[in-house]
Parts: structure tokens; C-alpha cells; sequence
């Protein structure tokens, strides 16, 4: 990997392709953009790639399988599994620009994305108040960018620890207490069940929706290769047959307080609520060992208010509430985001008002993020290389 220095930034004026962010989607479309021989600089605000995947909790793994799950030009080694490991995707990544010797940039932070003063390009305002002009530049900075806690009625008042998922490592500090996971995406399931392995003494997870819960493989096929053999099928099409799938596969949970979902898997899919692979939930509240309750409503004298009324007092809350793409600063004033703040297009597709700019890795397909990286990569190069 060439790891340049901040004073090296000045020898990148010759307008390559920059790509802000070292994280999955950065380094994949880098890698492809020097297959197809053109120079691709990368921009990473920290000081060393996949930063996003350094601050996910201990025991993380990729819920799609090892080799669906490679970037361009590399494979992921089999010593480690079928089911990577946090630990295993960083050791990748930075094997992954090592091996492809990326030009990568660390500690500069790009602020503001504007078209170049001769309408030829782009220039992009970094730390320090360098102004970059590339040729075209790939937004990578990440599906899970900024940390969103909900702003709840009287949360100041909480007097228990209340956390993002994001700051959130392992079970050994929670370890003896009372804690409520508010969000049951696979983040708060798995924390959930994280939580008591590690021997909290009760564990609740509060639910708004009822989520689509899926194995993550059944007799050796795992789910990412339906979702791939769906993608492309009409949504109504996958709900029907998704229904009887999870009848006959996921127990009905609807006693211990975890009904099935009314809206069809894929239907929820293409409104951006990925279904939650078991990772031992199902057997978890089956024992009742993790509690669903009521969504989070407020707080109100240091206890924890539930849609249902009723209260709770907790010792520890943990918020797995998302993460927002935080892009407004950074694009907002080019027209390119919806009104959610998501890009309007996305792989090898560029907004018509903002030509050769790209954005890779803001959607999250059931075919599986780092599959859909590879190839959206792929297609960005091919698109600039002519």
C-alpha cells in the first residue's frame, strides 16, 4: 500500500480519480480503476483502511459466505472460514491494498465536492485547506457513517449508561446487569444475544416493527445465494414465496412477544429493512433468555418508557438505531441526494447533473454488500476507462 503522507497531496494534481474513503467500496473501486490503467487516489480521513470495521463489536462476523464475498482481484483466504471474522476482514483489507499497491492517502478528510472552475472535473476541498482537482471522483465514505441515536423525550435524564451500538465492543461490561437493546436489525439481535452469552443478568430488546428473521444457512445452503436467485424476481413474487419459507423454517415467536411481520420480506427489503439472520435469537427468546418489549416511547425519571405504556428501569440502554450516510455537507448542495439524504444513483451510474461522480456502497442488497461493491466497482471503472 502507498501510504502518503499530508505534504504528499500536493504531487496528485494531475486530475486522477480520487475515491473518498478506504473502507470496502474505496478500496474496491481503486483496485479496478488501476485494472483498467487509469490512477485512482484514495482520500481516508483515519489512519489506516476499513476504519468503519475496526469500531464494530468483538464478535461481528459477515453474515454472507467468504467467497461471495471478495473484492475484485483477491480472494479471501479459506484459513478463515466460511463466515469471516471482524478481525479477519481487517487483516483482508489491508492485505487487499498491500496487494494491489493502492495509492492511499490517510488523515485528509474531504469537506465539499464542487465542480472545477473550467467545468472539467471536480475539486474537492480537504483538512487543512487543500483544494484537489480530479477528473471524476467516487464517494465511498461508508453505509454506516455517523452513529444515529433518536432524540427521546427526557434521555438527559436517564441516570443508568446510555450508548450507541457503535460504541459498543463486547459483553464484559455488561456483565451482572439489566440491559435493553433498542432495534432488532441484525446488529441489535446479535448484540442481544452477544449480551447474554457474556452473562448479563437480563437482557430486553425493545421492537417497533416485527423484523423478518432468516436462517443464515439451512443444509448447507446459505441465505445470501437465495437473495441472489431473488434479486431480480418481482417483489411480489419473492413475498409469496417467502411466506411459506419462513413457516416451515422460523418458529412463530408471536407468545414470547416477536410475531411475524404483515409486509413481505422483499417488500420491506426495497424500503431498506434487510432481514435478520439468526445468529442464535431465535433460540435466545425462545428460552427467554432475551425478552422482546415494547419500541422505546421516552424517559421519564430515569426509567425508560415504552409505546405500550408501560416502564422500565434498566441499567444499560444500547441503541442499535442506525447509522445515517451523513453526505449533505460533503454533496448536498449538488442535487444529487433524496430527500433521506441518500444518493440518487448509485454504482456505475451518475447523477445527470454531476458527471463522473460516483457512489459506491450506499445500498444494502440481501445479494450481499460486499458482492454488489465488487461489482458496482467493476462497472465504475469501465464506465471512466472509456
Amino acid at each position: 500500500m502507498a501510504d502518503t503522507s499530508h505534504t504528499d497531496l500536493d504531487r496528485t494534481q494531475d486530475r486522477p480519480v480520487y475515491v473518498i474513503g478506504g473502507g470496502p467500496g474505496g478500496l474496491a473501486a481503486a483496485a479496478s480503476l488501476r485494472a483498467q490503467g487509469l490512477r485512482a487516489v484514495v482520500l481516508e480521513k483515519s489512519e489506516s483502511v476499513g476504519a468503519s470495521w475496526r469500531r464494530h463489536y468483538d464478535r461481528l462476523h459477515l453474515h454472507t459466505t467468504r467467497r461471495l464475498s471478495a473484492l475484485p482481484g483477491l480472494g479471501m483466504p479459506r484459513s478463515f472460514g466460511r463466515w469471516v471474522s471482524r478481525d479477519n476482514v481487517i487483516r483482508y483489507l489491508e492485505k487487499y491494498a498491500e496487494y494491489h499497491e493502492l495509492e492511499i492517502i490517510t488523515g485528509v478528510e474531504v469537506n465539499r465536492i464542487d465542480r472545477a472552475e473550467d467545468g472539467s472535473g471536480w475539486l474537492l476541498h480537504a483538512t487543512g485547506g487543500r483544494e484537489l482537482t480530479g477528473s471524476a471522483v467516487v464517494v465511498a465514505t461508508g453505509y454506516n457513517h455517523t452513529p444515529r441515536l433518536p432524540d427521546w423525550p427526557g434521555a438527559s435524564s436517564f441516570t443508568g449508561e446510555l450508548l450507541h451500538a457503535g460504541e459498543y465492543r463486547n459483553a464484559a461490561p455488561y456483565a451482572g446487569k439489566d440491559v435493553l437493546v433498542v432495534g432488532v436489525g441484525n446488529t441489535g439481535a446479535e448484540i442481544a444475544v452477544d449480551l447474554v452469552e457474556g452473562g448479563a443478568s437480563r437482557v430486553r430488546l425493545a421492537v417497533r416493527t416485527a423484523p423478518h428473521i432468516v436462517r443464515r444457512s439451512t443444509a448447507g445452503w446459505p441465505a445470501q445465494l437465495t437473495g441472489i436467485l431473488c434479486r431480480r424476481l418481482p417483489v411480489s413474487w419473492v413475498d409469496k414465496l417467502a411466506g411459506p419459507m419462513a413457516k416451515l423454517s422460523i418458529p412463530d415467536l408471536s407468545a414470547q412477544g416477536l410475531p411475524r411481520p404483515s409486509a413481505g420480506l422483499y417488500s420491506r427489503v426495497r424500503e431498506g429493512s434487510i432481514p435478520v439472520q439468526d445468529v442464535g435469537l431465535i433460540a435466545a427468546v425462545q428460552k427467554g433468555s432475551v425478552e422482546p418489549v415494547a419500541a422505546v416511547s421516552s424517559f421519564e425519571s430515569g426509567k425508560v418508557v415504552l409505546a405500550d405504556g408501560s416502564r422500565i428501569e434498566p441499567d444499560v440502554v444500547i441503541a442499535a438505531t442506525g447509522y445515517s450516510r451523513a453526505l449533505e455537507g460533503l454533496v448536498g448542495h449538488l442535487g444529487v441526494l433524496d430527500p433521506q439524504g441518500r444518493p440518487l444513483t448509485t454504482g456505475a451510474r451518475s447523477p445527470e447533473q454531476a458527471p463522473d461522480l460516483f457512489f459506491q456502497g450506499y445500498t444494502n442488497p440481501i445479494s450481499g454488500m460486499f458482492r454488489e461493491i465488487a461489482i458496482d466497482a467493476g462497472r465504475i471503472a469501465k464506465v471512466l476507462a472509456r
